[in-house]
């Protein structure tokens, strides 16, 4: 289902005020939301794809790229519930940077007591081009400030020059929150899905899908931020926009 409603759009500060007050306020824990998070993300991919799976025989082959930040863990929840779906195989895990904080252990543990495979090295383009069918982009979130690090430089390098679909979290990894691509990366996702609301940079998204996940913002914190959310249809944790 596609919805024709506009919601507004949230600057950087916006963002981050309105997690704030989901942990403080609310009382929600980062795990809690990172979960139904990470689970709409899953749910949408499969939603967007769908075609790819009745046309082939194949599963689909994923590779998802976990930053060091909420945005990677995300992706980890992401990857996980890919792996429950038909229609996927388990999806390949590519994790350099791993923070020591227990929350992001317990997920790195679930993943793997699942069987899914992390990757050491990032594989060469025409490795991603040929192997994958889409990579998942958790690299970075709302709380990125360019210019990307050096040790991430060559990772957005092949990312944006792959020809495999693009799936990105919330965000395209090394894009101003605002501003989108300032820094001409020229990383063109083919599916971005945004979290709570959508960020300001997502008006200079022109891939073939862009969704809404996470179902989970109170309605009083709607109305405060005049969020101009869509309607969610039936059960589902995602709405395409």
């Amino acid at each position: 289902m596609t919805t024709n409603v506009k919601s507004r759009l949230l600057n950087q500060k916006e963002a981050i005020d309105i997690d704030q007050e989901l942990f403080n306020e609310y009382g929600f824990s980062v795990d809690q939301l990172m979960e139904l998070a990470g689970l709409s993300c899953a749910h949408a991919i499969s939603d967007a794809y769908n075609d790819k799976k009745e046309n082939s025989d194949k599963n689909i082959r994923s590779l998802i790229m976990c930053g060091p930040g909420n945005n990677g863990g995300d992706g980890l929840v992401c990857a996980r519930h890919l792996s429950l779906l038909d229609g996927f195989d388990d999806p390949q895990i590519y994790y350099p940077k791993r923070p020591s904080k227990p929350l992001f252990q317990g997920l790195v543990s679930q993943c793997e007591k699942m069987g899914l495979p992390f990757i050491e090295e990032l594989p060469e383009v025409p490795d991603l081009n040929e192997n994958y069918d889409i990579i998942v982009d958790a690299l970075f979130g709302f709380s990125f400030k360019p210019p990307v690090r050096p040790a991430f430089e060559a990772t957005l390098v092949k990312l944006s020059t792959t020809q495999t679909p693009v799936a990105s979290i919330d965000i395209p990894s090394g894009w101003d929150v605002e501003k989108g691509d300032v820094h001409g990366l020229n990383l063109k996702p083919d599916f971005l899905i945004s979290l709570t609301a959508p960020k300001m940079c997502s008006q200079h998204f022109h891939g073939r899908f862009h969704y809404l996940g996470g179902r989970f913002v109170p309605r009083p914190l709607t109305e405060k931020y005049n969020l101009q959310l869509p309607t969610y249809p039936n059960l589902d944790s995602f709405v395409r926009l």
